[in-house]
Formats: C-alpha cells, sequence, structure tokens
C-alpha cells in the first residue's frame, strides 16, 4: 500500500525538558534531537541556557532555549504556550529539574527546605500541570525523573528525601489520573548518575556511575515502547557498586 502524503508530511514530534541546559536533561534534549524531535530546554540561568541551545541545535533543527523558574506556575504556563505555538502541539513533556541541598535536620535551613521541596516537588507539579491541555490534545508522555532517593533515606538527606519521596508518590498518582486521558506518565529513579547536580563536576571517578547518556537512551526506548504498554516505574542503578 503506498504511502500517502499525510504520512510524509506529517510533523516532528516535539518535546519540551525542564533544567535541560546540563546532565540528563541536555543528554536526553541531544539524543531525541538525532532522532527528529524538536526541542525545548529550559532552566533558571539564560547564559547557560542559550548555549546550550545553541550548542544542541542542528542546521535542520533549532532548539529553543527558554529561561524558566519551575517554582512559578504563570511561567511555565507561558513556556509550555510558547512552544506549542512554535512546533504546532506538545507530545513529550521530560520533567527533569532539580536541586539539592544537604544537612542534618538540625543543621537544614527553612530557605534550603523550602528552595528543595519548591524546585522538586511544587516545580514538577506546576510542570506537569500547565502542560496537561496540550499533552491531551497529543496523547503525550509525561516523564518525571525521580531518584532511589524517593524510597531510600539517608542521613543529610531530609529535604531531598522527602522532595523524591513526594515526586514519587505524585508521579504514581498522576499515572492514575492521566491514563484515562491518553497520557502515559512514567518516573525514572536512578541512583548514582555523573552529573553536574548540587555543583559537582563529572570526573573520572565518576566512571563507575550511571551517566547522563545512559538515562537517556533510556528515554529514547520508552518513547518507541507499543502504545498498549506503559513501563510506569523504572528503577535503575550502576551495574557495579563504587570499588568494585
Amino acid at each position: 500500500m503506498p504511502t500517502t502524503s499525510t504520512t510524509l508530511n506529517a510533523p516532528a514530534k516535539s518535546v519540551f525538558i525542564t533544567g535541560g541546559s546540563k546532565g540528563i536533561g541536555y543528554a536526553t534534549a541531544q539524543t531525541l534531537v538525532a532522532e527528529g524531535y524538536q526541542v525545548t530546554i529550559t532552566s533558571r540561568n539564560q547564559s547557560e541556557v542559550e548555549e546550550a541551545a545553541q550548542k544542541l541545535s542542528t542546521p535542520q533543527q533549532h532548539v529553543r532555549g527558554v529561561v524558566c523558574d519551575v517554582r512559578q506556575y504563570a511561567e511555565l504556563e507561558q513556556a509550555v504556550q510558547d512552544h506549542v505555538a512554535a512546533f504546532g502541539g506538545l507530545d513529550v513533556l521530560f520533567v527533569n529539574a532539580g536541586v539539592g541541598r544537604f544537612a542534618p535536620i538540625q543543621d537544614l535551613s527553612p530557605e534550603d527546605w523550602q528552595a528543595v521541596i519548591d524546585t522538586n516537588l511544587t516545580g514538577a507539579f506546576y510542570t506537569v500541570k500547565a502542560a496537561i491541555p496540550a499533552l491531551s490534545q497529543s496523547k503525550g508522555y509525561v516523564i518525571t525523573l525521580s531518584s532511589l532517593a524517593g524510597k531510600n533515606p539517608f542521613a543529610g538527606g531530609a529535604a531531598y528525601n522527602a522532595s523524591k519521596f513526594g515526586l514519587h508518590g505524585l508521579s504514581e498518582v498522576m499515572m492514575l489520573d492521566l491514563r484515562p486521558l491518553g497520557i502515559k506518565v512514567t518516573q525514572i529513579m536512578p541512583g548514582s548518575v555523573a552529573t553536574h547536580f548540587n555543583g559537582h563536576i563529572p570526573n573520572e571517578e565518576d566512571r563507575w556511575k550511571i551517566q547522563p547518556e545512559d538515562i537517556a537512551q533510556m528515554i529514547k526506548d520508552l518513547l518507541k515502547m507499543p502504545a498498549r504498554t506503559l513501563p510506569s516505574k523504572i528503577e535503575v542503578r550502576p551495574a557495579q557498586p563504587k570499588g568494585s
């Protein structure tokens, strides 16, 4: 049966990635650009997001770099609307922005607590909430970057553990609430990843860890799953522990 012109001229799918100027967000953008996706990445840092978008862009595809604070719902609404206007819709939402502040509970400041909860948990809610109208139209996909810290507490992790335990629960509820709308939700829960998280600079000592491109490959594979199938939660660890 011959291919129709409608198929030939079908618009490229698009993805909106929060926290996309470095690490897992950047690697995912790079992987999906190579797959033909139209991409918007966000960051709170204008120079970083503009530089990242420029590096990710190709002669065929312009990657949009947008300054957006996920703690501000109005900013996310506008950013998603602009994405839809630029690309004609929204197919994939990668909820990736996150911060960490680590200290024993007795030393953790209220300001650090608020920064982590507002970014990692409330920011995730805001991001998905702002995108639901567009994702309902496309029968799209939400992928949240949770963490094994969302089920395994550790000393000094009061704010971070609380935010990721919350995101774990939020992701499971979103999967149940949005599935009837035709929107898939998957949460990825990594262990140790070699990223710039919390000011860290990846180096040779991080070779044992999961690499950002490994998570990007996982997302690429998720997006190719049969439409009838939903891996709703994925735990992923380094194959070998540190020092082995």
